[in-house]
């Protein structure tokens, strides 16, 4: 049988990745809030989450309905990196709440695609990005300054906490990156791997702060209550789809590119919460570090779009798996 060339993914593939991933990336948001409002164990329930993954792709393998491969200690071994990553990431953005407040916080987060890209281009792939590409992440990250100037009440340890997340976050997404397209991994795969090598870590962390066994018994109790049962395993389902999402968006299209969806799903988050929460000030350079944030996001999108019509146009199935 012939084997096809490998090919890049399709401009409607490509879009349809970063919309659905902003779109549960959105939705997470919060049901996360909702669900920590009523159970405020959130390791325990990252903990679940990274559980429920792993048992649903281990499951749906063993019963045929997907491609992905089983456990390999040498690919493991390579995407353990990736797996401490992204758990440093989340420990230290849960800490960095307890100092920074959160419009502070989404601010500090915006920043991530600026440091995606000096790290792209330094260890990455790719290249050196267009004069467009660079100019509206700056764009974007000057958008994200301006907002934040209006809230800044400075706590050095919090946004150092914070800082380091953007850090971790950065290598995170490049390195899932570089797993997708140079290993021949599809995003389940790399998601199975993320929630497996995960686990062992989070249970250690969910021990060490005294979360466990405190947090499984308010868990059984809670779960009593249908409408919090129906939240967690709502929770638990979106964790899936999120991961599955931002996999599947960081292959198809970049790392760069999963960070600004992230940045204009905080517009459209913060937008929301002004809406469902209140309780907020609205000052000016909040409003005009949006406007520019979002003129940003949209230039980069342009930016990106025309290079990829650009190139031939080609077709991708993730799913089945990035053939070398």
């Amino acid at each position: 049988m012939e084997v096809q060339p490998e090919m890049e993914p399709s401009s409607s593939i490509s879009l349809i990745a970063a919309v659905s991933y902003g779109i549960a990336s959105m939705a997470m948001v919060f049901i996360n809030k909702a669900v920590i409002m009523q159970y405020p164990h959130s390791m325990t329930v990252l903990t679940l989450q990274q559980l429920a993954t792993s048992l649903l792709i281990h499951c749906g393998r063993r019963m045929g309905y997907t491609r992905a491969r089983g456990i390999d200690m040498a690919t493991a071994k390579k995407l353990l990196p990736v797996s401490i990553f992204y758990n440093a990431n989340v420990a230290f953005a849960l800490a960095s709440l307890k100092g920074v407040n959160i419009p502070m916080y989404i601010a500090i987060k915006r920043l991530t695609p600026l440091a995606v890209l000096i790290a792209g281009y330094l260890f990455g792939k790719g290249g050196k990005p267009t004069t467009q590409v660079a100019l509206s992440v700056l764009l974007t990250a000057a958008g994200c300054v301006i907002a934040a100037l209006g809230d800044f009440s400075f706590d050095l340890f919090g946004y150092g906490l914070a800082l380091t997340s953007v850090f971790f976050q950065t290598m995170y997404l490049v390195l899932v990156e570089k797993s997708g397209a140079e290993d021949g991994l599809s995003s389940i795969e790399i998601m199975f791997y993320n929630s497996f090598l995960s686990l062992p870590f989070l249970s250690f962390l969910i021990i060490v702060t005294g979360e466990f066994p405190n947090s499984l018994s308010l868990l059984l109790a809670k779960c009593s209550y249908l409408p919090f049962l129906v939240l967690l395993v709502l929770s638990l389902v979106m964790g899936i789809v999120l991961n599955f999402t931002m996999f599947l968006c960081t292959i198809v299209n970049s790392a760069l590119t999963t960070t600004i969806v992230g940045v204009l799903k905080g517009v459209g988050s913060t937008t929301l919460g002004f809406v469902l929460l209140g309780g907020v000030e609205v000052h000016a350079l909040n409003v005009s570090g949006l406007v520019v944030n979002t003129a940003g996001g949209v230039w980069y999108s342009y930016a990106k779009y025309r290079q990829k019509k650009a190139k031939p146009a080609k077709t991708l199935s993730d799913l089945e798996a990035h053939k070398k």
